[in-house]
């Protein structure tokens, strides 16, 4: 069986705040936090004006005709040069260098509804940040006191190990005295053999819950791992009040409140985007040729074509409107609504249940703190019967059965009242899992 080394010791602040620094799951959503800022910034580049350069060298014929044709969406070159009898295929150098400058000045919120939709992600992948810390933060507490009630399950297997050994070791002593028949001696051993059993079982969860507790905290799974019991099994939590009007504050509802907002900000961007753009526009080009404009005579070198021939430039101002993309956008508008209608459902239902679990942890609380301090009791009427049926099966006025289970009954009375410690403050965790709220836990943590 593994063991575990014990080094420096950690207290349950110092490993959920190393589990928020360390848990490559928590960092992942850190880095989504930053991806989404970057959006925000990608939605403001829409206010900028559109700046296009272009410089470009062919070599091409130059035959053409009368009349015109349709680009099919860029796929066919515009034909340029005088109109012939016949086809030239001599073919010469060219050039042409652009600059184009288009300023959307008016957009008519289309710029701010993006720029709301970019925030509201944000405020989405946020808030999924802090649910998805908060849950991992309460996982991490739960294994805190998983890993600290098996430590103290596992010492309570050590002493029943140890009184299992002394009493054996009393019963051969008797038995060969003559004092006992053999079969007690048989029965003695039977029972520090399961003594052992039970140890080892207690090791190995004691080992497992270790692991576990260090994966989650971001730590090396080859790290040993000594936990400050911080007075767990020495003091009960108190009550506490939670309000349920709180609630709108958990981490899982302002989740639910941002896909709702989220939602509503695309529904706006999306119903702006059929609005018109009202654009100021600039443009400036030069053109050479290997053929003279004048002559008409075909060039064939490269430095011909370079040479630029005609210069122009352009400035204005541009109305864009694609007026039946109203039928395309209205539907994606309604759609983005209905989803809007789904996270508000959705959100009301995480309401309703919220608030089951807040009541269900208040009562789960009430009922573990009443067997905490009960637990006490049990323990000393176990340990008085202990060390009657010690004395009794001594003085011969009582059979090794009957003390077996007085053995057997402390043991179980010793491991119930850690259990019932560790539960009281595992349903507080609960409650403030419940809650929305860690402090209401760690408040009461010393």
């Amino acid at each position: 069986m593994p063991v575990i080394a014990y080094g420096q010791d950690y207290n349950l602040n110092q490993l959920l705040e190393k589990a928020k620094t360390s848990y490559p799951v928590i960092k992942a959503k850190q880095y989504e936090v930053k991806s989404a800022q970057e959006k925000i910034g990608y939605a403001r580049a829409d206010y900028l004006p559109n700046f296009i350069v272009a410089d470009q060298y062919t070599y091409s014929t130059s035959n053409n005709v009368e009349g015109a044709f349709y680009p099919n969406e860029g796929t066919a070159f515009a034909p340029s040069g005088g109109i012939r009898q016949d086809n030239i295929y001599k073919g010469a150098y060219g050039s042409y260098t652009t600059a184009i400058l288009d300023w959307k000045v008016i957009n008519f919120g289309k710029v701010s509804a993006g720029i709301n939709a970019a925030k509201a992600e944000k405020s989405r992948v946020e808030n999924e940040y802090e649910n998805e810390l908060f849950l991992h933060q309460i996982k991490v507490a739960d294994l805190y006191l998983l890993f600290l009630i098996n430590q103290q399950l596992k010492r309570v297997q050590e002493f029943n190990l140890q009184r299992a050994e002394d009493y054996m070791k009393t019963v051969n002593a008797r038995v060969s005295a003559g004092l006992k028949p053999g079969v007690d001696s048989a029965l003695a051993h039977a029972e520090y053999t399961k003594a052992e059993l039970m140890l080892l079982e207690s090791q190995r969860n004691e080992l497992s819950y270790a692991l576990k507790l260090i994966e989650l905290s971001g730590g090396d799974l080859k790290d040993s791992l000594s936990i400050d019991t911080m007075n767990f099994f020495k003091d009960l939590p108190s009550q506490i009040i939670t309000d349920k009007d709180n609630l709108k504050n958990a981490p899982s509802l302002r989740l639910y409140q941002s896909f709702r907002d989220l939602s509503k900000a695309k529904s706006i961007s999306i119903k702006r985007s059929f609005y018109p753009s009202l654009s100021v526009i600039g443009t400036t080009w030069a053109r050479g040729s290997g053929i003279s404009r004048k002559t008409n005579e075909y060039r064939r070198d490269f430095s011909s074509g370079v040479d630029y021939q005609v210069f122009n430039y352009l400035a204005g101002v541009a109305l864009r409107w694609n007026l039946t993309s109203y039928f395309k956008i209205h539907r994606d508008y309604k759609s983005e609504m209905f989803q809007y209608d789904k996270y508000q459902l959705l959100y009301d239902a995480q309401v309703l249940r919220q608030s089951r679990e807040l009541k269900d942890s208040d009562m789960q609380f009430n009922v573990a703190l009443k067997q905490a301090q009960l637990s006490p009791i049990q323990l000393e009427a176990a340990r008085a019967a202990f060390e009657q049926a010690q004395i009794r099966y001594s003085s011969g006025l009582t059979d090794l059965p009957t003390f077996t289970q007085s053995l057997l009954t402390l043991n179980r009375a010793e491991a119930d009242n850690y259990i019932a410690y560790s539960n009281a403050w595992r349903a507080l965790l609960m409650k403030a899992a419940a809650a929305g709220d860690l402090s209401l836990f760690l408040n009461q943590v010393k």
